[in-house]
């Protein structure tokens, strides 16, 4: 079974991302923003990290730096509604490492493909 690490500040979507992904038979943690994220990876091996970008404390960009360096083997994907600057920022996380991005708001049923997709990837 494969260990999903679930960051989003806005408490609706995590607990949204956890139940669907515990329902379809994930082991899910999940945090509240980047600062935690980068403390949950170093003390427990996930396989995969869905983080939001934009949070308070330490972004989704900066976790994806930094995870990319100290767990090179745990996919990511990054997803984003833009936040009120409208920024697009999801280019900017695939360069940093992640592997698939979504925009928010997604179908569940979509990023539960894109999780399996992700997880079946060749090293």
């Amino acid at each position: 079974m494969a260990r999903i690490l679930v960051v989003d500040d806005d408490e609706q979507i995590r607990q949204m991302l956890v139940q669907t992904l515990q329902q379809a038979g994930y082991e899910v943690a999940d945090v509240t923003n980047g600062t935690e994220a980068i403390a949950a990876a170093g003390l427990v091996p996930f396989d995969l990290m869905i983080t939001d970008i934009l949070m308070p404390e330490t972004d989704g960009l900066e976790v994806i730096s930094q995870l990319r360096a100290k767990c090179p083997k745990m996919r990511i994907i990054a997803i984003s509604g833009g936040g009120l600057s409208q920024i697009d920022l999801l280019p900017t996380a695939k360069l940093l490492g992640a592997v698939r991005t979504l925009y928010k708001p997604f179908e569940l049923k979509r990023l539960l493909a894109v999780v399996t997709e992700v997880l079946e990837m060749e090293d």
